[in-house]
C-alpha cells in the first residue's frame, strides 16, 4: 500500500504515497474502513518521523479513482470527489511553505485493475482478461480518455459469460475505490524554524492529528447515500382501452430489477346493460442485459418472469362474460396467470423511456357467460379455461426516478 522511503536524511528529497479506501459508491472518508486508520497514522509519521527534524513539503498530489462498474460520467465525478475529500480532510498539508498542491481523478482505473490482475493468478481466464484490459487502456489513451460509447464495461462483463467479471467485482474492484496521496518532501533540522510549516487552525467537526486533521462528519449528504434507480410507468395499450394501469419498478443491483403493475377500470351504464370492468395486477422480476443495460440500469434488453391475477366483466350486445366468479375474496374469483417475458426499454427523453414487452405463459380460471334480462342477469354457463400462449403485452411510458437515473440528450446514454 505504501511506496517510497522515509529515512530522515537532511536535505534528501523523498516521495512517499499513502492510500485511503472508500466503500462502493461513496466519497466520505471513513477512518474505520479497511486500513484508513493506518494510513492516517502513516501521514502523521511522515511529518513527525523524528523530533530532531522538520518537514518541508515540496509538492503534494492527490489522485482519486473508482472501480469500473457504473457509467463513465458517474465514476469520473465519484473519483473527483474522492480526491477532493482527501484535500478537505487534510487541509493542513496545503499550508506547508513552498508546497505545490494539486488534485486529479482517474475515473475508472483500468490500469490499476490490470496491475491487480497481473498480480493475482487466480483470476479466471486471466490471459484473456489482460488482453482485453490492454486493448481498453491503449484505446482510451489514443482517444484522450474513456467514453461511454467505448462500451468497455459491457465488453468486460460479456467476456467468457461473465465468469471473470464476477471474480473481479468481488475480489479486485474494492482495491480500486481509493484516493492516493503523493508527498514530495525534504527533511531539515528542526532548528531551522523558517522551514517549519504553520499549524492549521482547527474548527469543528475536526480533530487534530499532529500537523494534520481529519474530518469526522460528512459535509456532503449525497455521499452518504447509495445510488437509487426506480421507475413509474403506465401501459399505453391498456390506457387506450380505458383500463388505466400504473406500475413501479426498482433496480436491486447486478442487473436485476423487481416490480409490480396494477390495472383498474370499473365503468358501467346500467340503463343499457353495458359493462366494461377489469382489475388486477402482477409481480415481476427482470434481468437486464446488452450494451445499453450495462451502461445504465433499467435500459435496454430484459428477460423476466411474472405472475398475477385479474378479474373482468365485459357486456355488449346483450351478452356478457365474467372472468372469475362473483363473491368471495379476490383470490377466489380471479383468473390466474404466470409466464416468461422479453422486452426492450428505449430512451426517448432525459427522464422517459418507452418499454416494449411481450409475455408467454399460462392463463386460466372460471368464466361465466350470462345475458341481461330485465333488471337482472340470466346465467347461461360456467366454463373452466386454460390457455397457454401470449398472456402479456405492454407498450409502457416509463418515468425514470433517482439520482443519475437519466438519459443523455436525444435519449442516448
Amino acid at each position: 500500500m505504501f511506496a517510497g522511503a522515509t529515512a530522515p536524511m537532511y536535505g534528501a528529497e523523498t516521495v512517499d504515497s499513502v492510500e485511503f479506501f472508500f466503500p462502493q459508491g461513496k466519497s466520505v472518508l471513513l477512518p474505520e474502513f479497511r486500513s484508513n486508520m493506518e494510513s492516517i497514522g502513516r501521514v502523521d509519521s511522515i511529518l513527525h518521523d523524528s523530533t530532531a527534524t522538520a518537514v518541508r513539503v515540496n509538492s503534494l498530489r492527490i489522485t482519486g479513482a473508482a472501480s469500473p462498474e457504473g457509467p463513465v460520467d458517474l465514476n469520473n465525478r465519484l473519483s473527483d470527489r474522492r480526491a477532493e475529500r482527501i484535500a478537505e480532510t487534510f487541509p493542513g498539508l496545503n499550508g506547508f511553505r513552498g508546497a505545490d498542491f494539486s488534485t486529479s481523478f482517474l475515473g475508472r482505473d483500468w490500469s490499476g485493475l490490470r496491475d491487480l490482475v497481473t498480480a493475482d493468478s487466480r483470476v479466471p481466464y486471466r490471459r484473456e482478461v489482460l488482453a482485453l484490459l490492454d486493448e481498453i487502456i491503449t484505446s482510451d489513451e489514443a482517444r484522450g480518455g474513456e467514453r461511454e460509447a467505448d462500451h468497455n464495461l459491457g465488453r468486460l462483463k460479456a467476456l467468457r459469460g461473465g465468469v471473470p467479471y464476477s471474480y473481479l467485482y468481488t475480489n479486485l474492484f474494492p482495491d480500486l475505490r481509493y484516493s492516493r496521496v503523493y508527498i514530495d518532501y525534504t527533511r531539515v533540522p528542526r532548528a531551522d524554524l523558517s522551514l517549519t510549516p504553520p499549524q492549521a487552525e482547527v474548527h469543528p467537526p475536526y480533530t487534530t492529528i499532529g500537523l494534520t486533521y481529519i474530518a469526522l462528519i460528512p459535509t456532503e449528504q449525497e455521499n452518504t447515500r447509495r445510488n437509487f434507480y426506480m421507475s413509474l410507468k403506465t401501459n399505453l395499450l391498456y390506457d387506450a382501452l380505458a383500463l388505466p394501469t400504473v406500475g413501479a419498478e426498482f433496480y436491486v443491483g447486478r442487473n436485476i430489477s423487481v416490480g409490480a403493475d396494477w390495472t383498474y377500470g370499473w365503468w358501467s351504464r346500467n340503463s343499457s346493460h353495458r359493462f366494461w370492468r377489469a382489475y388486477g395486477g402482477d409481480l415481476f422480476a427482470r434481468w437486464w442485459f446488452g450494451r445499453k443495460a450495462h451502461e445504465k440500469p433499467l435500459t435496454g434488453h430484459h428477460l423476466g418472469i411474472y405472475a398475477g391475477i385479474t378479474t373482468y366483466d365485459f357486456e355488449f350486445g346483450g351478452k356478457g362474460r365474467m372472468g372469475g366468479l362473483p363473491g368471495g375474496t379476490l383470490w377466489d374469483r380471479c383468473m390466474k396467470m404466470a409466464g416468461v417475458e422479453y422486452g426492450y426499454s428505449l430512451p426517448v427523453a432525459r427522464r422517459l423511456n418507452i418499454d416494449f414487452t411481450v409475455g408467454i405463459g399460462y392463463f386460466g380460471g372460471k368464466v361465466m357467460k350470462y345475458e341481461p334480462e330485465g333488471d337482472g342477469y340470466l346465467w347461461k354457463s360456467t366454463n373452466h379455461i386454460q390457455w397457454f400462449g401470449p398472456t402479456k403485452a405492454e407498450v409502457s411510458l416509463v418515468w425514470l426516478i433517482g439520482a443519475g437515473n437519466c438519459n443523455r440528450k436525444g435519449g442516448e446514454k
